[in-house]
């Protein structure tokens, strides 16, 4: 029987067939996902990321950089957060420093060091990371545990916001990308797992664990795919 991988519901529905993948629509949290047995191989996967993206490495500084500047602000002590699924510049690494702040990397393909995952942290980044998952429900229940009560996590995934027009959709023609959500995703998420959704649109979805906050959406993110 067919589950979803992200709420292990087998509320499942056919959804979509494009030339090369078939698509299908959990109907408790609302994910669209791909066939697990067309994913691309882990190899290829390896192949496509291990170099390092500049672009995108400049995006995931402008993604982490306001949002810093937002929780330094309702914090009297320095934070300590982990960048998940991308790796940052140098550059933005020092500047984060100078200001007392600590950051932590991880990624499976530039960044594979496991230790960074031992520890809970203030906040944690996942700039076009989600779409990614294979696994869903491990990578959920993983950022789960490392974040502390309180912490926030900052998501920048491309909300699926029109299903019906999923088949012209450029972003699930990327063949690394194999789960979409839709804010009603996150807000099951939010409920279920003790955390509050202080907003989703467009890219960007802000969760914190248990508490509600005074962040305001204000994230100045133009992120190109």
């Amino acid at each position: 029987m067919r589950r979803c991988p992200l709420c292990q519901s087998s509320k499942i529905t056919f959804f979509l067939a494009d030339r090369k993948r078939s698509f299908f629509q959990c109907h408790q949290c609302q994910l669209v996902f791909a066939d697990a047995r067309i994913h691309l191989p882990p190899k290829v996967q390896a192949k496509r990321y291990q170099q390092p993206d500049r672009q995108k490495q400049k995006q995931v500084s402008q993604f982490i950089a306001p949002l810093l500047t937002q929780l330094a602000g309702m914090s009297s002590k320095p934070l300590v957060g982990l960048n998940f699924g991308r790796v940052l510049e140098p550059d933005s690494l020092a500047m984060l420093a100078q200001a007392q702040h600590h950051i932590s990397q991880y990624d499976p393909f530039q960044a594979p060091d496991f230790s960074v995952l031992r520890q809970q942290y203030d906040f944690i980044c996942c700039y076009r990371v989600f779409e990614h998952f294979r696994n869903p429900q491990r990578e959920w229940g993983l950022l789960c545990r490392l974040l502390q009560h309180h912490g926030y996590l900052a998501i920048c995934t491309r909300l699926l916001d029109r299903p019906a027009q999923f088949a012209k959709w450029h972003h699930k023609n990327n063949l690394a990308h194999v789960s979409f959500y839709r804010r009603e995703t996150f807000e099951y998420l939010a409920d279920a797992h003790g955390f509050t959704l202080l907003f989703a649109a467009e890219d960007l979805i802000l969760l914190q664990k248990t508490a509600k906050s005074d962040i305001t959406p204000t994230l100045n993110l133009s992120p190109v795919e």
